[in-house]
């Protein structure tokens, strides 16, 4: 009974590295895509609420005696609060008037900024701004693909995001 147990010793290790490694890719990558796909939605998101606070800043709420004009730096950390889990190291943004002038930046540069936005020329009620974001979404799946460098950071996805509104008041 015993010879016959003994060749058999290895099969739980060869069937677990045959089934075992490709269930455990398996379940990193879903974690990774749904971990994707939940930045992605926080970045679509916080983009819409950043768009929206700016639209209801516009000229009319800039003339006395009202004092509610914004900046750059009040939008970007609108869109911080709202953006709970992104990286401001990896998002930038980029705001767009009506007259297509952009303004780019990245999102630790924005919150400092004191640029009043949407500038006076193009903050009239009923005028079209534009607030776009990229983030950069580095997965840890991208180690295992072939030919990926091991000496260098892991390859990176840019996310983008869009948001477009009509300045209100």
């Amino acid at each position: 009974m015993r010879n016959r147990s003994s060749g058999q010793s290895g099969n739980s290790l060869i069937e677990f590295t045959l089934v075992g490694i490709p269930l455990i890719f398996v379940l990193i990558s879903t974690f990774e895509m749904a971990r994707g796909m939940w930045l992605y939605h926080t970045l679509a998101y916080s983009v819409k609420e950043g768009c929206r606070y700016a639209s209801v800043h516009g000229q009319n709420c800039a003339t006395l005696p009202n004092s509610c004009s914004v900046n750059i730096g009040q939008i970007a950390r609108n869109i911080r609060s709202a953006g709970l889990g992104l990286e401001g190291s990896r998002l930038n943004l980029t705001f767009t008037d009506n007259s297509g002038t952009a303004l780019s930046c990245a999102m630790n540069d924005c919150l400092s900024s004191t640029i009043t936005w949407p500038p006076g020329s193009a903050n009239t009620p009923g005028m079209t701004i534009t607030v776009s974001a990229t983030y950069s979404f580095q997965s840890a799946i991208a180690m295992f693909w072939p030919g990926a460098s091991r000496q260098g950071p892991v390859a990176a996805v840019n996310l983008p995001a869009s948001s477009s509104e009509r300045i209100k008041f």
